[in-house]
């Protein structure tokens, strides 16, 4: 049985972590900006192409071999050809989103994080000693000239302690 909470404890936990939140949010809002980026490619986008033509990307075909037209629909009825338009739309539909990703969300949220960067930066300058800090370097430079040892681990603050000591024993 404990098993089987630690197994569902994990499934929460791993729910309730941000990134899966977040991931289930942009799918969501994903699926609906893409209703709207489609909705621009059919109602601008191809009617401006169709300016030159056929409103619908998909009519555009090319055929490779001998193809036979249907007179009445325009469609091939036999041959193989290439569906170069729907390769257009697709792709047209692709940068449409992808820009429109980039400069309403990506950009701004670069940078926001700038910002808190540079605002972080700020905070991080070190903070210039205290004055005991500056007390405990000094005695422990004279402490250093008075007994000629080097400051280093075994320097001034070892002896500092040793001194300290003496004096408590006194």
């Amino acid at each position: 049985m404990s098993e089987s909470k630690g197994v569902l404890q994990g499934f929460k936990e791993f729910l309730m972590r941000g990134n899966v939140i977040e991931l289930a949010v942009a799918v969501v809002v994903g699926a609906a900006f893409t209703n709207i980026v489609n909705a621009v490619v059919k109602g601008v986008i191809n009617p401006i192409i169709g300016a030159l033509g056929s409103q619908n990307l998909d009519n555009y075909k090319a055929c490779l071999t001998d193809c036979d037209v249907n007179p009445k629909t325009g469609e091939f009825t036999s041959g193989i050809y290439i569906l170069w338009g729907s390769v257009l739309s697709a792709a047209l539909t692709f940068l449409i989103t992808a820009a429109v990703v980039y400069f309403l969300m990506i950009l701004p949220i670069n940078k926001w994080k700038e910002r808190q960067a540079a605002k972080r930066g700020v905070d991080d300058i070190p903070v210039n000693p205290t004055e005991v800090e500056l007390l405990i370097e000094i005695r422990d430079a004279l402490i250093a000239q008075r007994t000629g040892s080097p400051s280093g681990p075994s320097g001034p603050s070892a002896t500092a302690g040793i001194i300290g000591a003496q004096k408590t024993q006194q």
